[in-house]
């Protein structure tokens, strides 16, 4: 551990009074909650997307658990 670390020499020099704002912060807030959105409606599109390939696949996976003989029922699990 650096020297001085324990008695209050780090980096806020013993005044840091919690999180303070700088005069710029509202503009940082503001970028900050636009590419919050921006990211949501990404995933929100990636999702709508994806999900008819997503069902497709859960029933192409059903369709074939219905064909494959049920080999495991007579011969243990696997």
């Amino acid at each position: 551990m650096p020297r001085g670390f324990g008695r209050g020499y780090g980096r806020f020099n013993g005044s840091y009074r919690g999180y303070r704002a700088y005069p710029t912060g509202r503009v940082y807030s503001l970028l900050d909650i636009l590419l919050l959105i921006g990211i949501l409606y990404f995933l929100v599109k990636l999702f709508l997307v994806a999900l008819p390939y997503a069902l497709g696949l859960l029933v192409l996976l059903i369709v074939r658990e219905f064909i494959r003989p049920r080999l495991g029922t007579w011969f243990g699990p696997f």
